[in-house]
């Protein structure tokens, strides 16, 4: 009966096994739900889905699978737990709206007939105000209207009105192929940790504390230690102005997120490429800046190298001198990316460009062959994979 639907989840692209469906079958043969849509739903998520990344892919097979009450497979139950409808409806609908349910009939009488419909339907109908369909007036269906109705099998609101809504997605901004929040970029973020206690002893210390105490005859002994940190190292160095414009909210939200998960992070601005200098103050760009050899020499070979960037510029400016579009520099700019290299091992670049389009251009391909391939795209998933490569 299920092979179907973990056919459907597969080709959603979510990574699901047998060893997960065999899983759910074991579930459901001990009964561990009572057999609603709604527990089923949360059962196979529990189940089927390792990482919240793919939930939303997860919803999206779901609903697919499961839409209109018609494509329900041969043998499961269509039930709609009344108590989930009575609670979802103190939240969505006003008290002059349960007034008008309680008017024509109260809830029994919306949950006796639509179970009634559900035993005489039999194929798909459309319009009229009684059967489970489309366009018409029933309290049941889609593409409709009814003061009181329980939306089935429409893909999204319309009057705002339905007592329960099938198809709810509440995990779509997990996608990995989005460009990333603040909230998720921490996450992410955290990929590149190692902790350390730093600092003066502040922190209570329980399981020390219970053991001094037990070897102290019962007498209280509290020990204390220093608070943990991250000590992972971070040197980000972020591409402004030009075609960053377009990027601006994202590397806002990510210079916002590393300076929440790193306590040892410096930071430095440039234009399309790194050359001899860089700076700290966009406003100041020209007035006071930094030069690239001495951030080389102040910042040791620990730190971890982050650069955020488009790459989308001339070939010119990163292969010969006098390149850039604002100075004449005297060394090129793959001469300064290859000197940071050398310095620091660890390093990825963050292109916030989509994917798709690096191939488009001659300049993110440069630079990338120049990173030795340790280039990611600015989303969810390439984030993560660029923290793995910098904490091996």
């Amino acid at each position: 009966m299920l092979i179907d639907f973990f056919m459907k989840v597969r080709e959603h692209h979510v990574p699901v096994s047998i060893k997960e469906l065999l899983t759910l079958l074991e579930a459901l043969e001990k009964r561990v739900i009572t057999g609603s849509v709604d527990e089923f739903y949360y059962l196979s998520r529990v189940c089927m889905v390792k990482d919240e990344s793919h939930f939303d892919k997860f919803d999206r097979a779901f609903s697919a699978y499961f839409k209109g009450i018609t494509d329900l497979p041969d043998g499961m139950i269509a039930e709609i737990p009344e108590e989930w409808l009575r609670r979802q409806a103190e939240l969505l609908l006003s008290d002059e709206e349960k007034a008008m349910i309680e008017a024509m009939g109260g809830w029994e009488k919306l949950m006796e007939t639509l179970k009634k419909r559900l035993e005489e339907q039999k194929e798909r109908h459309q319009g009229g105000s009684k059967m489970i369909g489309t366009a018409g007036t029933s309290p049941f269906g889609a593409y409709g209207y009814n003061p009181e109705g329980v939306r089935i099998g429409q893909d999204k609101s319309r009057q705002r009105r339905a007592v329960k809504v099938w198809d709810k997605r509440e995990y779509r901004n997990y996608d990995e192929t989005v460009e990333l929040g603040t909230r998720n970029i921490k996450i992410a973020l955290r990929r590149l940790r190692k902790f350390a206690r730093q600092g003066a002893p502040e922190i209570l210390d329980i399981e020390d504390t219970i053991r001094s105490t037990a070897h102290n005859a019962g007498y209280l002994d509290l020990k204390m230690v220093p608070e943990r940190h991250n000590t992972v190292k971070v040197l980000l160095f972020l591409d402004v102005g030009g075609s960053m414009d377009d990027h601006i909210k994202v590397c806002e939200e990510l210079f916002s997120a590393a300076h929440t998960e790193f306590k040892h992070l410096k930071y430095f601005y440039f234009h399309n490429f790194i050359y001899e200098a860089v700076w700290k103050d966009n406003r100041r760009r020209h007035a006071e800046r930094f030069p690239t050899w001495d951030v080389l020499h102040t910042f040791p070979h620990d730190y971890k190298l982050v650069v955020v960037g488009d790459a989308t510029m001339s070939t010119y400016e990163i292969s010969h001198p006098s390149g850039s579009v604002e100075h004449n520099n005297t060394d090129s700019g793959a001469m300064w990316l290859q000197r940071m290299l050398h310095v620091y091992k660890d390093a990825i670049w963050l292109n916030p460009q989509p994917e798709s389009r690096w191939e488009n251009h001659q300049s993110i391909k440069l630079t990338k062959q120049l990173m030795g391939d340790r280039m990611f795209p600015l989303t969810l998933d390439g984030l993560d994979r660029g923290m793995r490569l910098l904490s091996k």
